[in-house]
């Protein structure tokens, strides 16, 4: 009986990023979350951005020095926080906290453990989100670091919205972790004959304001530097 209790343990606690990624209903989600934002005109949505953005949380925490299961629960955050989008894009962070809720129960994930995903999912989005761990604040930086081209899904140039604009006219983005000045920057290359830089901070300051709560939840500075310059 001590065997069976120890091997349901390392069960319930060790959930990694390539277990939730080999899900069927992790998958189903978040193709279908990315098909139904598809449809209704977002960017990209699936496992391109879901991937990223678990890579880039994960190594944020990795590079501050947090313990590797906060980093591991970030990684698993980040990848199933779109996931609400397939019931709806409105409050799709509370349905997506919901979602991963029943999906880490049924997976054998422990109550606190769920309690922090769910936490940090439901809080990703600008309105009303923010950073409640280091878990959660690591969600949201990588999140709103995925600024890039290849996320536009309109073929058509000549119909692009203000967001295909500015993120066909990324090149080039990076999130810095600067564990050793406390500093988190995030790297952005646009090409200006695109979209102006202006038009960036016209629909994503919210966005990089919610960055800088989450840097200074993780005892750091946020910065912006855009083609070189040094903007915040």
């Amino acid at each position: 009986m001590a065997e069976l209790s120890e091997k349901v343990v390392q069960k319930t606690t060790g959930i990694t990023l390539d277990d939730i990624r080999r899900d069927p209903e992790v998958e189903a989600y978040v193709n279908k979350a990315n098909e139904y934002t598809g449809a209704i005109g977002y960017t990209e949505h699936g496992t391109r951005h879901a991937t990223l953005t678990a890579n880039i949380a994960y190594n944020t925490l990795k590079r501050l020095g947090h313990p590797e299961r906060d980093a591991q629960l970030a990684a698993v955050a980040a990848y199933m926080h779109d996931i609400g989008n397939l019931v709806s894009r409105v409050n799709h962070e509370h349905t997506g906290a919901v979602l991963a809720n029943r999906i880490l129960e049924r997976l054998g994930v422990d109550p606190v453990e769920r309690a922090i995903i769910m936490g940090a999912i439901g809080n990703h989005e600008e309105r009303g989100g923010e950073p409640v761990s280091p878990v959660g604040a690591a969600v949201i930086l990588a999140d709103k670091s995925d600024v890039h081209r290849s996320r536009v899904r309109n073929p058509d140039p000549t119909t692009f919205d203000i967001h295909d604009r500015v993120n066909n006219a990324v090149e080039h983005s990076f999130l810095r972790v600067d564990e050793k000045n406390k500093r988190i920057i995030l790297e952005l290359t646009i090409d200006t004959k695109l979209s102006q830089v202006m038009e960036y901070f016209e629909i994503f300051l919210s966005r990089m304001v919610m960055c800088r709560r989450a840097a200074q939840f993780l005892s750091c500075e946020f910065k912006l530097h855009i083609n070189g310059a040094k903007l915040l």
